[in-house]
C-alpha cells in the first residue's frame, strides 16, 4: 500500500511501482489527481473504487451528497482512472437502495463491504478480458463537493424533509449543526412531523423526552439526539436530565 501525502513530488513512488511492474494499481477514496505516468504503469490498468453510480456524484462525498439530497439509490463503480476528476470509462456498477432514515455512516459500511467484493470480481473479468468498459454520460455528471462548515449548517427555512436529510447525511461525522444561545448543537437525528406551528423558523416548540420539536419551512422537526461543546453525542431525553433547553428560544442558522 502506497498513501503519498502529495504524489506530484514524489517522483520515487513512480519509480517503485515500475520496478513493482503491478498488474493492476487500485485507488479507494485517494483524493488526488494521479499524474499519467503513473495511470500508465500496470498491465491491465489504473482502477478506482468510487462510491457512486456514476456519473452522478463525481467528487469528494458523494456518500453524504447523495443522501443530503434525498436519493432513493446509491452504489459503487469500477472504472479506469484518466486524468479528469471520476471521468474515466467504467467496468461494473452495483446498486444499493437508500430508505428514509439511513445515514451517512451505515451507506458507507454498506458500500465498503459491496465494494470489495466488486472490485475482486471486476479484476478476475479483467484479468481475463471478458469485460468491456462503457464511456460516462458527461450529460448525466453531478458534483459531490467537499464538505465545510457552510454546507454542513441548518438552514431553518428548508423543508423539514431537507433538514433530516442533512442531519443524516453528515451522521456519525462531521454533524450537522445550528446555534442555541450563541453555542454550537450538533444534530445526529431527528424525524419529520405531521405538525405545523405560526411560529417563526427555528423556533423552540416544545421539549420532552421524545425530543425538540422545532419550526422549520413547512413541517415541525423532532430533534432526537444532540451535541455540544465538550461533551458528546446524546439522546434528548438523557440531555434534559441534566440541562434545560427553553421552548420559545429560536435557533439560529
Amino acid at each position: 500500500v502506497y498513501q503519498p501525502v502529495r504524489i506530484k513530488n514524489e517522483p520515487d513512488v513512480i519509480d517503485n511501482l515500475k520496478k513493482i511492474n503491478p498488474d493492476f494499481i487500485v485507488v479507494v477514496a485517494y483524493g488526488q489527481m494521479l499524474p499519467k505516468a503513473l495511470i500508465d504503469i500496470p498491465k491491465f490498468g489504473t482502477i478506482n473504487l468510487h462510491a457512486s453510480l456514476l456519473p452522478k456524484y463525481r467528487g469528494a462525498a458523494p456518500i453524504n451528497w447523495a443522501i443530503i439530497n434525498g436519493e432513493k439509490e446509491s452504489g459503487s463503480t469500477i472504472m479506469f482512472i484518466d486524468i479528469g476528476c471520476d471521468t474515466g470509462d467504467m467496468l461494473s456498477k452495483k446498486a444499493v437502495s437508500i430508505h428514509d432514515d439511513m445515514t451517512f455512516g451505515e451507506l458507507h459500511d454498506i458500500l465498503m463491504e459491496d465494494g470489495a467484493e466488486l472490485l475482486i470480481n471486476t479484476m478476475k473479468l479483467m484479468a481475463d478480458g471478458s469485460i468491456k468498459a462503457v464511456k460516462q454520460n458527461d450529460d448525466e455528471s453531478t458534483h459531490a463537493p467537499m464538505l465545510n462548515k457552510e454546507n454542513e449548517k441548518i438552514s431553518w427555512n428548508k423543508s423539514a424533509a431537507e433538514i433530516k436529510n442533512l442531519i443524516r447525511g453528515l451522521n456519525p461525522r462531521p454533524g450537522a449543526y445550528t446555534k442555541y444561545n450563541n453555542e454550537t448543537m450538533k444534530i445526529f437525528e431527528a424525524d419529520v412531523l405531521d405538525e405545523i406551528s405560526d411560529k417563526e423558523t427555528g423556533t423552540i416548540l416544545d421539549v420532552s423526552k421524545s425530543g425538540i420539536k422545532a419550526m422549520t419551512g413547512n413541517k415541525v422537526l423532532l430533534i432526537k439526539k444532540i451535541q455540544f461543546p465538550g461533551g458528546k453525542p446524546l439522546m434528548v431525553s438523557e440531555y434534559i436530565k441534566g440541562h434545560s433547553i427553553n421552548v420559545g428560544t429560536k435557533l439560529e442558522d
